[in-house]
Order: C-alpha cells, then sequence, then structure tokens
C-alpha cells in the first residue's frame, strides 16, 4: 500500500518527472496552494476508470470472453439476469 502523496502545486512545475512517475504508477497526487488542498494529478487511465466505469467493465468483460471458446445467448443472460432480479 502506497502513502498518500500530498505536494505543493508549485512541484508540478519543479518536479514534474516525480509526480508524472507517481501518477503513472496509479497513485493520485494531491496538490496544495497556501496549504489548501487545490487539485488532483491523476493518470488518464486513472480518470478514465474514474469517469467511465462501464467501459471498464466491458473492457474486463471482453479480456474474459477472450479467454474461453464459451458463448452464451442474450436469452442465457438476460435470462439469468432476470431470475436473479425476480427472486
Amino acid at each position: 500500500m502506497s502513502t498518500i502523496q500530498i505536494r505543493p502545486v508549485s512541484d508540478l512545475r519543479n518536479n514534474f518527472a516525480d509526480i508524472e512517475k507517481t501518477v503513472q504508477s496509479g497513485n493520485p497526487v494531491y496538490l496544495t496552494k497556501n496549504g489548501y488542498g487545490t487539485m488532483v494529478v491523476m493518470s488518464i487511465d486513472s480518470y478514465s476508470e474514474l469517469i467511465n466505469p462501464e467501459e471498464r467493465i466491458m473492457d474486463e468483460a471482453d479480456k474474459a470472453a477472450a479467454s474461453t471458446d464459451v458463448r452464451l445467448t442474450s436469452d442465457q443472460v438476460f435470462g439469468s439476469l432476470r431470475r436473479k432480479i425476480n427472486g
């Protein structure tokens, strides 16, 4: 588990490579100005997952489908979901 990175906003200019390395490893960097939180820097991948979780889920489903030859019909999938929802 990594520690939370809280840095002054001036580090964005002065230590960009270090901040970039941190966010590319999947950890956000919290920036402060005059001692108060002002913004968060994160990787594009982390941001995409945050704003579009459905896309991430579909990517995971595509990976799972690529790892097997098993295929289900829409009736099998949605029938199973209906049974779970309706009890």
